[in-house]
C-alpha cells in the first residue's frame, strides 16, 4: 500500500513524497482510513511508530478545505519537545497547504502564543498546562473546535496531567471526533478513553507493548561506580559515535554531562530544571552533529526525534518497563536500525528482569574488551540529597553572615 491508496488531498501526498516516504507504517495504515472515516480512534502505538503523522494527516485532511481563521483542532501532549516536535512535522506535512498551526507550552513568552488564539490557527499544539494558564483569559477561547488529539496518554497520566486534561475538556466544546494514541494501556488510560471516546475504533491495543523491530539491545553489566568510565570508553573506541543518554535524575544528567566534556568529548544535556532555550540549543546541537552526546531525563526527552540515531544508552535502568520502550524508540525509528545499550548493576538486576519480561525477550550481555571492571571506583556521579541540601544551606549561611557584616561597617 502507497500514501495515494490512503485517499488523502493530493497536497498531503506531495508533503508526504517530499520528505521520502512511500509507504505507510503499520500505525499509519491502519489509522488513517478509520480518521478519515471521522470515527474516534483508541490506539496503541509505540516510539517510533510514525504515530504523528498517523493523527495529523487525517486531521489535516479534514481541515485542508475548510476556510481559514478558525482553530478546529488541538492536539495535547505531555512535554514541550514533543509539542514542538508534532508543530515541525505538521508544517512539513502541511508545506504544499494553507493551513497554519502553533505551539503552547512553558518555558517560553505567552505573547506569540496569544496571537496563535487571537489569528486562529488551525490547529493547536499544546501541553495542557500552558493551555490551562491561557484559559485564566477572555482572548483563549476555542468556539471552533471540532478535533482532539491526545498524544502519549499514557506519559501524561504518569506525570500528573490526568486533573489538568479533565479541565481542558470542561473549557472546549465538546469534540466530534478524538484521536487517542499511547504507547501502552494501563486501567488509567484505559478508563480516560472511556470517558472521552464514543464506540471507538481499537488499533493493536491488545498487542503487548515492544520496542521497534530495527533495534538491537544489549545489556553491559558495570558496577554502579564504573558506569561513566563505561560510556567513555564506548565512546572513545567509537563503538558508539553518537548518542541519547539517559540517567535517573537532573542531577546525574549535569555531572555525566560535565564528566564527559572533561574528558574531551563533545556533550550537553536537556532536562528539566533547564531553561526552553537552553534545551532548545542542546536538541539542535545534537542533532547537527555540534555534540556526540545529549544527556536526558525521561520527561525531557519526550518529543527528541533524531533522523538516523544510532545510539541510545540507559545509562540508569528505568525503574518502569514501560519507560524503556519509550526510550529505546528514539532509535530504530521508521523501519530504520538502531542500538539500544544499557548499564545494569548489580542493584538494578531487578529492573532488567521486569524490562525482558515486558518484552517478552532475554536481553543479550556483552562487555567492552580491554576495559577493566575491576578497576578502582570512581567518585560517586550523584552526591547523596542531603549533602546536597547542606552544602546550600552553609552556602546560604555565609552569603547572610557577609551581608550582615558588610552592613554593619556601614556608618550610621
Amino acid at each position: 500500500m502507497s500514501f495515494s491508496n490512503l485517499a488523502l488531498h493530493p497536497t498531503l501526498v506531495r508533503g508526504v513524497r517530499d520528505l521520502g516516504f512511500v509507504r505507510p507504517t503499520p500505525i499509519q495504515a491502519d489509522a488513517i482510513p478509520p480518521a478519515l472515516a471521522g470515527r474516534d480512534l483508541l490506539a496503541c502505538a509505540s516510539t517510533g511508530s510514525g504515530k504523528t503523522a498517523a493523527f495529523l494527516l487525517p486531521l489535516l485532511h479534514r481541515l485542508v478545505d475548510r476556510p481559514r481563521g478558525s482553530t478546529r483542532a488541538l492536539v495535547l501532549a505531555p512535554t514541550r519537545e514533543l509539542a514542538a516536535q508534532i508543530l515541525s512535522d505538521l508544517e512539513e506535512l502541511a508545506r504544499h497547504t494553507r493551513m497554519t498551526g502553533a505551539v503552547i507550552h512553558g518555558g517560553v513568552s505567552k505573547v506569540p502564543q496569544e496571537r496563535a488564539f487571537r489569528r486562529g490557527v488551525d490547529v493547536l499544539v499544546a501541553t495542557p498546562g500552558r493551555l490551562l494558564d491561557h484559559f485564566q483569559h477572555p482572548y483563549a477561547k476555542l468556539p471552533a473546535l471540532e478535533y482532539l488529539v491526545l498524544d502519549e496518554a499514557d506519559r501524561m497520566l504518569d506525570i500528573g496531567f490526568l486533573p489538568a486534561i479533565r479541565q481542558v475538556l470542561r473549557r472546549i466544546p465538546k469534540p466530534k471526533q478524538t484521536l487517542f494514541f499511547s504507547a501502552t494501556i494501563p486501567p488509567a488510560v484505559q478508563e480516560l478513553s472511556r470517558e472521552m471516546l464514543g464506540s471507538p475504533v481499537k488499533i493493536a491495543v491488545e498487542r503487548r507493548a515492544a520496542p521497534a523491530a530495527g533495534i538491537t539491545h544489549t545489556v553491559y553489566p558495570v558496577a554502579q561506580e564504573l558506569k561513566s568510565a563505561l560510556l567513555l570508553a564506548l565512546l572513545v573506541s567509537r563503538r558508539i559515535d553518537e548518542a541519547l543518554v539517559f540517567t535517573r535524575t537532573k542531577h546525574r544528567a549535569d555531572r555525566l554531562a560535565r564528566y564527559l566534556v572533561r574528558a574531551g568529548l563533545s556533550a550537553e544535556r536537556i532536562h528539566g530544571n533547564r531553561s526552553q532555550g537552553q534545551r532548545t540549543k542542546a536538541l539542535a546541537g545534537f542533532k547537527n552533529g555540534q555534540f556526540r552526546v545529549l544527556v536526558a531525563t525521561d520527561i525531557a526527552a519526550r518529543g527528541i526525534d533524531i533522523e538516523a540515531l544510532g545510539h541510545v544508552v540507559n545509562f540508569d535502568v528505568p525503574t518502569v518497563s514501560e519507560d524503556y520502550i519509550h526510550r529505546v524508540g528514539r532509535t530504530g525509528r521508521a523501519s530504520a536500525t538502531g542500538e539500544a545499550f544499557t548499564f545494569v548493576s548489580r542493584e538494578e538486576s531487578g529492573e532488567l528482569v521486569q524490562i525482558e519480561r515486558a518484552v517478552g525477550a532475554k536481553l543479550p550481555h556483552a562487555t567492552l574488551e580491554g576495559f577493566d571492571y575491576g578497576a578502582r571506583p570512581e567518585s560517586a556521579l550523584e552526591v547523596p540529597r542531603g549533602e546536597r541540601i547542606s552544602v546550600i544551606r552553609a552556602r546560604q549561611a555565609e552569603d547572610r553572615a557577609r551581608a550582615q557584616a558588610k552592613a554593619s561597617r556601614r556608618p550610621g
